[in-house]
């Protein structure tokens, strides 16, 4: 099978779940003085900017229609 067409799948998915799943991260904020140490860490879920599914699922579109065309 050739890669064009899995990697316009891969980009299709990826694309699809950057509209539903949130990716999560950490920051930590902290002040050392001395020896003492008071930190604070946030956690938080974000999704991805709507314009990068948007790129994600164009660019599996035109993978998909390059890899499927015949020659």
């Amino acid at each position: 099978m050739k890669a064009l067409p899995l990697i316009g799948v891969l980009l299709l998915v990826l694309g699809v779940l950057s509209f539903v799943v949130p990716i999560p991260h950490s920051e930590n904020h902290g002040v050392k003085i001395g020896d003492a140490k008071i930190s604070v860490e946030t956690q938080s879920s974000d999704k991805l900017p709507p314009a990068a599914g948007i790129v994600l699922l164009a660019g599996g579109v035109v993978a998909l229609v390059l890899g499927l065309r015949k020659t």
